[in-house]
C-alpha cells in the first residue's frame, strides 16, 4: 500500500484528506509543520509527499528544496490556497510533480498522486543523493554492449542538442521514458523542467485541463485556476507517454499548441506563449495508426521529426547482466539485504526468457528474488516458474482448475480466471493497455481498476 506523507498545519484538512486517501487504499501520515515533516521524511519511508505552500515555520517551496536535495526521486505535490502561476512554475522548476489549489478536488488530487507514483523516476530508491553520486542513479541502458543499445545511444547523442520533436517508440517497459529523460539531460534545456504526462491515465475530459490548465468555474469541479503541464514545462521538455490515447479533439488542441507555440486554458479566451520541446512515447505504430485513422495524420507528421526505436529486452539479451547488477544494487538497498550476485544457471535462464514485460518485468523479478534469497547468490529456486519452467498455455475452461472441496469458492474461481485472462491478454498485446481493453471488451478505466485489484500494474 503506497505511503503518503501530508505536511499541512490544518488538522481538519489533514483528517479529511487522510480519510479520503485511506478509502482509496493509501496509507497516510500527517505532519503539522515543516520541521515535523522533515523529521518524518528522514526517519521513515514514503512513496509521495503532499506539502502545503504556507507552513508556520518554513515556506513550502523551501521545504521542497530541502527534501529534493536528499531525496531526488521522491515525488512531491504542492498544495495552496493562493493560486499563482509564477509560484506554480517555480515549484515545478524546483522538482515538484504537481501544484494543486485548495479547496482540493478529490478526483484531481487522486489523479495527481497516481500519475506521480507512475512516474518512472519514482522507481529509483528514495535514498539521499549527493551531487557526486548523480551518475550512479542512471540506468545502464545506454551503456549496453548490444548493437541495438549502442544504436539507441548514438541516436540520443545526435538528437539531444537540437530542439527537434522526437517520437520514442517501443513496447511497454523497454525504457522509453528513460530515453526521453536522457535526451533532456543532454540538451541545452537540461537546467529547465522535464515534465512527464501519462496520457493513458487521462480521461478525455481531464486531458485538456491537465495539458493546458483551466480557469475557475470553467467546468464542474473546477474550483480554482489550474496551471497546465505545458506551462509547467515552459523552457524545458514536455514528455507525453502513450500519446496515442489522446482523443481526436485533444489531438487537435495539441497540434495547435505545437504549431503556434501557444496554449489556451480551458474556459479562457487568452492565448499564452510557451517554449516547450516535445518528446512523445508510444507502444503503438503511430504511422500505421495515422493511416488507419486512429491518430491524426497531420499531428503525426508534426511530431515525427525524429524517431528512436527502443528494442525489446529479448532482442538484447547481452545487456541483461548489466541490468541484473543495477537492479541487484537497487534491491539490496531498498530491502536492506546483501545478496552478492546470481548463480551462473540463473543468468542463463534469465537471458533465455522472452521478457514480455521487458525491463520493468526484469526489475520486478530481481526484486522478488533478492527478497526471497537467504544466501549470497540468487538461485533458480527463487525465480518464478514461468522463467524456470516456461510453458505455452491459454486460458480456457479446460485449463481452469476447480477445487474438489465440498464448498468450492465460486467468487475465487471467477477472480482467478479473470486475472489469468487479463495477464494473457496483456502479454499478447505486449502490455498495450488500450489494446488490451479493446480485446477484453471493457473500457480503459475498468481495466486500470482491475490491474490495481489484481496487483498487475
Amino acid at each position: 500500500m503506497p505511503r503518503v506523507l501530508i505536511i499541512d498545519d490544518d488538522p481538519a484538512f489533514c483528517t479529511l484528506l487522510r480519510n479520503f486517501l485511506t478509502k482509496n487504499n493509501y496509507e497516510t501520515q500527517e505532519a503539522y509543520s515543516a520541521k515535523e515533516g522533515i523529521r518524518a521524511v528522514y526517519d521513515q519511508s514514503f512513496d509521495i509527499i503532499l506539502i502545503d505552500y504556507r507552513l508556520p515555520d518554513m515556506d513550502g517551496l523551501e521545504l521542497l528544496k530541502n527534501i529534493k536535495k536528499r531525496y531526488l526521486h521522491l515525488p512531491v505535490i504542492i498544495m495552496t490556497n493562493y493560486a499563482n502561476i509564477k509560484t506554480a512554475v517555480k515549484a515545478m522548476q524546483l522538482g515538484a510533480f504537481e501544484y494543486v489549489t485548495k479547496p482540493i478536488n478529490p478526483d484531481e488530487i487522486l489523479l495527481s498522486i497516481r500519475n506521480a507514483l507512475n512516474e518512472k523516476k519514482s522507481e529509483a530508491p528514495a535514498i539521499p543523493q549527493a551531487p557526486t553520486t548523480k551518475a550512479t542513479t542512471k540506468l545502464p541502458f545506454v551503456q549496453g554492449v548490444s548493437q541495438s543499445s549502442q544504436e539507441v545511444k548514438k541516436h540520443i547523442e545526435l538528437v539531444a542538442p537540437t530542439n527537434i520533436s522526437v517520437i520514442v517508440q517501443g513496447e511497454s517497459g523497454t525504457g522509453k521514458e528513460y530515453v526521453s529523460r536522457m535526451i533532456h539531460q543532454k540538451s541545452q534545456r537540461s537546467d529547465k523542467p522535464f515534465v512527464a504526462v501519462d496520457c493513458g491515465a487521462l480521461s478525455e475530459e481531464l486531458a485538456a485541463s491537465e495539458l493546458f490548465g483551466h480557469l475557475k468555474g470553467s467546468f464542474t469541479g473546477a474550483l480554482q485556476d489550474k496551471v497546465g503541464q505545458f506551462q509547467a514545462a515552459n523552457g524545458g521538455t514536455l514528455f507525453l507517454d502513450e500519446i496515442g490515447n489522446l482523443s481526436y479533439e485533444n489531438q487537435i488542441k495539441l497540434l495547435r499548441a505545437i504549431q503556434e507555440r501557444t496554449i489556451r486554458q480551458v474556459g479562457s479566451t487568452k492565448d499564452i506563449k510557451v517554449d516547450v520541446r516535445l518528446i512523445v512515447a508510444t507502444n503503438d505504430n503511430l504511422e500505421q495508426a495515422a493511416k488507419d485513422g486512429r491518430f491524426r495524420d497531420d499531428l503525426f507528421h508534426r511530431l515525427n521529426e525524429f524517431q528512436i526505436s527502443v528494442p525489446p529486452l529479448r532482442e538484447r539479451s547481452r545487456d541483461i547482466p548489466l541490468f541484473l547488477d543495477h537492479f541487484l544494487h537497487q534491491s539490496n538497498e531498498e530491502l536492506n539485504k546483501n545478496v552478492g550476485g546470481f548463480a551462473p544457471e540463473v543468468v542463463e535462464k534469465l537471458q533465455a526468457y522472452s521478457w514480455p514485460g521487458n525491463i520493468r518485468e526484469l526489475k520486478n523479478v530481481v526484486r522478488r528474488a533478492v527478497l526471497l534469497t537467504s544466501g549470497d547468490l540468487v538461485t533458480l529456486e527463487v525465480l518464478p516458474t514461468e522463467i524456470t519452467s516456461p510453458v505455452t498455455a491459454s486460458v480456457t475452461s479446460d485449463s481452469i482448475s476447480v477445487p474438489t472441496t465440498d464448498n468450492p469458492d465460486l467468487k475465487a474461481i471467477q477472480e482467478k480466471t479473470e486475472k489469468a485472462l487479463i495477464e494473457e491478454t496483456l502479454i499478447k498485446v505486449r502490455y498495450n493497455k488500450t489494446q488490451a481493453a479493446k480485446v477484453l471488451n471493457i473500457d480503459r478505466k475498468t481495466l486500470y481498476n482491475k490491474l490495481k485489484r489484481y496487483n498487475l500494474e
